[in-house]
């Protein structure tokens, strides 16, 4: 179980960074946007609905997995053991696919072509991160446990292990 201080650092730090990024920036541009998809409203708000209540949801699953660790979402304060269970089993980066998907769905619901150019540029932000510091990083704290890991989980798309 998660100590009351993981809980409360994981909930500032989700409020603060992904609300930033996949809650308040697409709410604001999608203010500004002039450009609408060409979507039926009702086919991108049951969609975007959809694609936000998974993200939401599979960025909850992904939190609390740190919390059981003693770690949080934030990357100064990751778990000391590599989190392979839950989700992490089928994908790498489910929390930022998780912010993706949130992205997607305010795309979607607000019809914005501003959000979805946001949505892409977050996605090509992740990857990077992700290729350039992520996987070094936990390639040397982990060694050949996460190279496994990295062998038998893909980075993006999840599957079945």
């Amino acid at each position: 179980m998660a100590s009351p201080r993981v809980l409360l650092k994981t909930a500032a730090f989700s409020v603060v960074v992904p609300g930033t990024v996949a809650g308040l920036i697409p709410m604001l541009l999608a203010r500004r946007d002039q450009l609408a998809f060409p979507v039926p409203a009702g086919v991108a708000r049951a969609t975007g609905i959809g694609s936000l209540l998974a993200g939401i949801l599979l960025y909850l699953h992904t939190a609390w997995r740190f919390s059981e660790h003693e770690g949080t979402p934030s990357p100064t304060d990751e778990p000391e053991e590599l989190v392979t269970s839950g989700v992490y089993s089928y994908v790498r980066n489910p929390m930022y696919v998780a912010v993706l998907l949130c992205l997607g769905g305010q795309a979607l619901l607000y019809r914005s072509v501003l959000v979805a150019w946001w949505a892409a540029g977050c996605w090509l932000g992740f990857h990077n991160r992700v290729l350039e510091y992520e996987e070094p990083h936990l390639a040397a704290k982990h060694g050949e446990v996460y190279e496994r890991y990295r062998e038998r989980v893909p980075r993006w798309v999840p599957r079945r292990p």
